[in-house]
Order: structure tokens, then sequence, then C-alpha cells
């Protein structure tokens, strides 16, 4: 299954989830697309509820179908709790810690950045957004990206930044100092579900 490259919204309102993480695609219509959309919903099953979780977080982080389930079955083989683990995992891949350090305004903004080299880990270019970062690392742009406007913009709207990220604005230098905690992270996310999910 490939990636999904349609449009954000429309999945948002599907779900009932900002998938964006802004909350502007609810606003207006907080009811799903279609003709139909705004009549009562029937209640989901078990496996339905599931599937909408597991389908949150594949759509939130924009991973294809293999890339979401390889990276559970890592998850499933580390110590600790798996769903936490997953979150971790996914929230420590390089074009999410992008995204969250404010260089690019959006996930797929990230990846591109990354896709087409305009990222270094530690001073080293990095191209695959799928790269792990580890806890100490550093993340910042090229020469050549400090003068993209999207990045300009990007960094003029950004506000305020996670507290397991560091950045220092005039180098545009940003450090993943620690894992983050889970109370840190998608407070509407039942991780649980997604890990039941995968363990039918």
């Amino acid at each position: 299954m490939s990636r999904y490259l349609g449009p954000t919204w429309k999945v948002s309102r599907r779900l009932g989830f900002s998938i964006l993480e802004t909350g502007k695609e609810l606003q207006k219509r907080p009811f799903p697309p279609g003709q139909h959309g705004n009549s009562r919903r029937r209640s989901q099953s078990e496996y339905g509820l599931q599937l909408s979780e597991k389908q949150k977080l594949r759509y939130m982080y924009g991973l294809n179908e293999r890339q979401f389930h390889n990276l559970f079955v890592r998850a499933s083989k580390m110590a600790g709790v798996t769903g936490e683990n997953f979150i971790y995992l996914l929230e420590s891949r390089l074009d999410n810690l992008v995204y969250r350090l404010g260089l690019a305004r959006t996930r797929r903004q990230a990846r591109q950045l990354v896709s087409h080299g305009h990222i270094l880990v530690d001073g080293k270019r990095v191209d695959i957004p799928s790269y792990i970062v580890e806890p100490g690392q550093t993340i910042t742009v090229t020469e050549k990206a400090r003068s993209f406007q999207i990045v300009k913009e990007a960094l003029e709207a950004t506000i305020s930044r996670a507290p397991y990220l560091a950045f220092d604005e005039e180098t545009l230098i940003g450090t993943y100092t620690r894992l983050p905690m889970r109370d840190e992270l998608l407070p509407d996310i039942q991780e649980s579900l997604i890990v039941e999910f995968y363990n039918r």
C-alpha cells in the first residue's frame, strides 16, 4: 500500500481527529465528508475502533502500511510497554523531528526537505525521512536551505517547541535532548487499541 498523498482535511474529518494537530480541519465542519456525513453515525465495532486508532496515527505521521507495521514489530521487540515504545519510535523519526523543531510547517514538507538532502544530523547529510534520531543528536538545515522561503515561514510561524527538544534560533541547530514522556504526546490516541489490532 503506497503512502497517502490526497487531501488531509478530508481524512481528518472522516476520522474525527486532526492529523495536522492544528484542529483547523474540524472547526468549520466537524463531521465526516460526503453527502451523508452530517447524519447520525453508527456505533463502531471493536475492530472498527482499533482500525480507526491505527489509521489516526498512520496518517498523522504519513507512513504507508508496511512502514507502520515494521515499526510496530520493532517496538514490540524493545523492553518496556509496546504501545509507548511505538509512539517513541514514531516521534524519533527524522522527518517528524524536523517538523517539531519548526523547520517545516507540515510533516510532508519536512519529509521533502529530508529527501532532497537539506537536513544534517550531527553535521552529516541524511536524506532518509525514516531515520531514527537518538537522544543527544543535533539536527539542522544546510547553508543553502537557510535561505528557503518555506523554512523562513515555518520558523516565523513556530510559537513553541516540544520540551524534549532544544533549538538555537541563531544557528538553527536543534537537539533531540531526551526521549519524550508519554504524557507529552498525543493525549487523544489510545495506543493500546493499536497493540490489540496487531495482536489479533
